[in-house]
Order: structure tokens, then C-alpha cells, then sequence
């Protein structure tokens, strides 16, 4: 946090045509709030809102939002239809123009109930809604709307049957379809000044930093903050350049301000009497007030309210740990690896050969880490490294202090004298870990999953490796396809455990699209 310049006295800047006090909020008082025009206050937070929020801004930019998604949405589904249509007459089914027909009298229908049905998900206009809980809802909605259309052809006097392959090709092109499409809608629209409704933070702690951290590096999110607030005057100042502006009695006076219609109380240990007092003065100033818990650093995605005879619960479900989750990733496990291994296996062989031709030993490289119960097995990899590569990391961190720290910070270095040149390719495309498939077979491993650790790491692990040696270390995984290489050790412990608290089939399958963009773009890798 940047504390404000001068806090102590009032210093004048120009902005436009009124004179501001910059350093006068960490001693505001509701009166001297009130006597702020709206211009005023905005030009203290215009490093974070360079356009303003006005009621109708905000209306405009949901509405905008909702018809860039809309049309994403429809278009995407109707390209899904015709490319099903193309792909069933290249295989010689005739049939697949005479149901053509029949989707094009129901196609008005049919372009209504989608957006209707993501609309009751929440999906429009889409703010603050996660890249996870989206796939997800657009899966049961398409799936469910699919259901409905072919249940509906049953009023048209002809047959279904040979309905049935256009249905089922449409409906699995448009499951992935539909997410990609809206994911490029956000990336294209993401960064933009109108992108997204304002947010106030109530709470500038640890928890508060978070968030806003959480929400600046998700903008596709649509939640922008654009201030917060807190009592402890030690607190006053910047976080990751929103201003922090006072204590939260200002909340409810800066929120009808600033026409802010969302806010975030960030207080989870702040005692349960104070919490109720934030929330009645503040619910009725705000449309949408989210309240983080006590339970802050659990699990986000799996979380469900709870009614135990007038009192709240909230009920945490640990879904990788269940059995019958574990069933079903497995069989997901083989089968995939399976049709992947087959793909990849001219490409593995070329690899193997180009590794023997340039330096002499074993062409794979064996590891011991630690699996599932702290199961010890060894992990297989394409050999990246010269074959005297511990004496030579050994005699260069003890020549070298700052590659040593950068070591022990990462338990990695960027410009390693030990990795071949061949072997720094196979780095930067994740290449040097095809032959772990034959490790995810075996049982060893997951595709997705945390960090395959070593032995010698688990001390490190902060007391959380009893949770994430309960699953499969993955070939893949969150923090591979967030920050990779560029995380230190202690917070890719954190994105393991927060992975594992949130497993879901639809979390695997974002990590495993994620994946392919990283590997082809060789981000992150070395």
C-alpha cells in the first residue's frame, strides 16, 4: 500500500475548471462529504476511473455488453448448426439437409429460448461472473435448450429419427463454441475504459488488498474497483492505485455520490456485531452488496447457503475428494491420455531421436516425487539437461549469489548453463513433459492436477501438503496456466490448494483449453 503524499496537510492541484484538495479524504467527515460535487470526488479517483459512472453510463454499458454477448452467443450457435451440417454431409448423410429444413422453422424459437435461458443464469450482461461458473452455466443451459428443440421437433407431423445425428453434432460443437466466443468477446473488450460497473471496497486489510489485487488482474471480470475504505487510519493511501479514502462511515454518502450500485465488505475478521452494523447501514445503499466470510481462502466455487431453522450455514463441499469424483476423473484421465498419446507419438519419437543425436546418455530423465498418500514414484521426462548438470547447478550457486537467490525463490533459473539446447525448446512448449503420459497410465499422475513436488520441497509446503497429497499431481495445472515460472514456491502451494478446494470437470476442462494456448505460445517457459 502507497500512502497518500503530504497526508498531514492540504495540497492544491487544478482539475479542469474546479480546484481540488488532494490529502483532504483520510479526514473527511460526513458533512464535508456531502458539500463534494460529484466532479470532485471523481477527480480523486481518476487514475482508476477515467470515465464516469453515472446511472446511465452503467445502463448503457450492461446493455452493450449484453448485445456483444447476445450476438457471440447466437451467431456462435447458428455457425455450430451449419458446421454440424457440413461435417454430416462430407460423411455421406443425406438426411442432414432435409432436417435443415425443419431447424429453420424453429429456428426463431430457437434463437429466442438461448438467450432467455443464459439470461435466467445470469449471463447477461455478465459482470462478475468467473470464467469457471460461466462454462458451467452455459453447459447446463445449452444442454437443457438442445433437450427442448428436439423435444419440440415432436410437433412437426414427420419423424425425429434422422433428426437425431444434427442434434447431437450441433450440440457438441456448441458446447465449447459458445464459451470460446464469449471469451473472445471479453478479451476484446476486457481492457476497454467502458468495460465493466464501478465497485466500493469495504475494507482495506489483507483481505481487501486481495480482492482488489484479484479483481484489477481479472478485468474480463467487469468488477472495477474504484475506491475503498477503512476505519484504521494507518490504512489511508493506495492499493495497487485505488485510493483508500477514509473510514466506512463514508460509505453510504461516496456511494450515492459516485452512483456506485456494488460493494464488496472485505472484513472477514472483524467481529460478527460490527459486520451486521456495515450491513444494514450499507444494504440500503446498495443494490448488490457481497459479504466475504470468515472463511475467506476456501472454497469459492462450491459454496451453498443453507436454511438450519432460521440461521445461515454455509455448506463447503470438497468434490475432489469424493469417490465417485475420483472414478470420473480417472476414466477422463485414460481415455484422453489414450487419444493424446496416440496423436503425439510421431512427435515424441522425432524428440527422442533429436535428444540422442545431441548429447550422449539416456534419452528420459527420472525423478522421484511424491504422489497421492505421499506415494513415492518416479516421474518420466524427455531429458533437458547436460549429464553433469547437479555439479554444475552446485558450483554456479556457489559462485554466484543472486542466481542462488533467484533459485531458492523460483526452483528454477531463466538462463540454466545446465539445459541443452534442444532441451530449451522442449521448456518453453512444455514438450519435455510428453512422456508423462505414460505416467498418468500407470496411476502415478493426473492430467490436471497440483504440482508433481519433490521429497525435498515438502517442508516447504507450509504445512499443506497432508491436502495435496490427498489427489494425483497433475501434468498440467492451475498455476501453470496462470503464472507458470513466473510464481514463487509458496504461491503455487496456494493455487494447488485453491484448485483442489474448487475442483470441478468444468475447472479441468478450462485448465486443459489453457493449456494448449500456453503451450503454443510458449509463455511462461523456460
Amino acid at each position: 500500500m502507497r500512502k497518500f503524499e503530504n497526508q498531514s496537510r492540504v495540497t492544491r492541484y487544478n482539475s479542469g475548471a474546479n480546484l481540488i484538495y488532494k490529502g483532504i479524504f483520510p479526514a473527511m467527515s460526513i458533512k464535508q462529504a456531502n458539500t463534494l460535487n460529484l466532479k470532485d470526488i471523481t477527480a480523486l479517483v481518476k487514475d482508476t476511473t477515467p470515465t464516469s459512472h453515472s446511472k446511465i453510463k452503467i445502463i448503457l454499458r450492461k446493455v452493450a455488453a449484453s448485445l456483444l454477448f447476445g450476438l457471440s452467443d447466437i451467431t456462435v450457435l447458428f455457425c455450430s448448426i451449419l458446421a454440424s451440417i457440413g461435417f454430416l454431409q462430407y460423411f455421406g448423410d443425406t438426411s442432414a439437409t432435409l432436417s435443415l429444413n425443419r431447424y429453420f422453422s424453429i429456428l426463431p424459437f430457437a434463437l429466442t429460448l438461448f438467450p432467455f435461458s443464459y439470461l435466467l443464469r445470469g449471463l447477461y450482461p455478465g459482470f462478475g461472473v468467473g470464467v469457471v461458473e460461466e462454462l458451467r452455466s452455459l453447459t447446463y443451459c445449452t444442454s437443457i435448450v438442445f433437450l427442448l428443440l428436439a423435444a419440440a421437433t415432436l410437433l412437426v407431423n414427420e419423424p425425429i429419427l434422422y433428426d437425431q445425428p444434427l442434434f447431437i453434432t450441433s450440440w457438441l460443437l456448441a458446447l465449447p463454441a459458445v464459451p470460446l466466443g464469449r471469451a473472445f468477446v471479453r478479451k476484446l473488450c476486457g481492457d476497454k475504459q467502458w468495460w465493466g460497473i464501478p465497485v466500493m471496497i469495504i475494507g482495506a486489510g489483507k483481505a481487501g488488498e486481495e480482492i482488489i489485487n484479484a479483481l484489477q488482474k481479472h478485468i474480463q471480470i467487469g468488477l472495477r474497483p474504484i475506491l475503498a475504505l477503512d476505519d484504521d487510519p494507518n490504512r489511508w493511501g493506495y492499493i495497487h492505485s485505488i485510493p483508500v479514502v477514509g473510514g466506512l462511515e463514508l460509505a453510504a454518502v461516496l456511494g450515492d455520490k459516485l452512483e456506485i450500485d456494488h460493494a464488496i465488505i472485505a472484513m472477514p475478521s472483524v467481529k460478527r456485531e460490527r459486520i451486521h452494523q456495515i450491513i444494514q447501514n450499507s444494504s440500503q445503499h446498495f443494490t448488490h452488496l457481497t459479504v466475504i466470510p470468515d472463511l475467506f481462502g476456501l472454497s469459492s466455487l462450491w459454496v451453498s447457503t443453507r436454511d438450519l431453522g432460521g440461521i445461515l450455514g454455509l455448506e463447503v463441499q470438497q468434490r475432489l475428494l469424493r469417490k465417485s469424483s475420483y472414478i470420473t476423473k480417472r476414466i477422463l484421465d485414460i481415455t484422453l491420455t489414450v487419444i493424446l498419446g496416440l496423436a503425439a507419438l510421431p512427435l515424441i519419437l522425432v524428440i527422442a531421436s533429436l535428444i540422442a543425436l545431441e548429447s550422449h546418455g539416456s534419452v528420459f530423465f527420472r525423478q522421484e516425487r511424491m504422489g497421492r498418500g505421499d506415494k513415492r514414484f518416479k516421474v518420466l521426462k524427455f531429458r533437458t539437461m547436460h549429464n553433469d548438470a547437479e555439479q554444475r547447478l552446485e558450483y554456479l550457486l556457489q559462485q554466484d549469489e543472486e542466481l542462488r537467490a533467484e533459485y531458492e525463490f523460483y526452483h528454477k533459473l531463466r538462463n540454466d548453463p545446465r539445459v541443452t539446447r534442444i532441451g530449451r525448446f522442449l521448456r518453453k512448449f512444455s514438450l519435455d513433459e510428453l512422456p508423462q503420459f505414460w505416467n498418468v497410465l500407470k496411476g502415478d499422475m493426473s492430467l490436471i492436477g497440483p504440482r508433481a513436488y519433490m521429497p525435498r520441497e515438502k517442508y516447504k509446503m507450509s504445512g499443506l501438503d497432508d491436502m495435496i497429497l490427498k489427489i494425483h499431481p497433475g501434468i498440467s495445472g492451475l498455476w501453470q496456466v496462470t503464472d507458470r515460472n513466473e510464481s514463487s514456491f509458496e504461491e503455487r502451494v496456494h493455487t494447488d490448494i485453491y484448485y483442489i478446494r474448487n475442483w470441478s470437470m468444468f475447472l479441468d476442462i478450462y485448465i486443459l483449453a489453457r493449456t494448449i494456448g500456453v503451450v503454443l505460445i510458449g509463455k511462461g517457459g523456460y
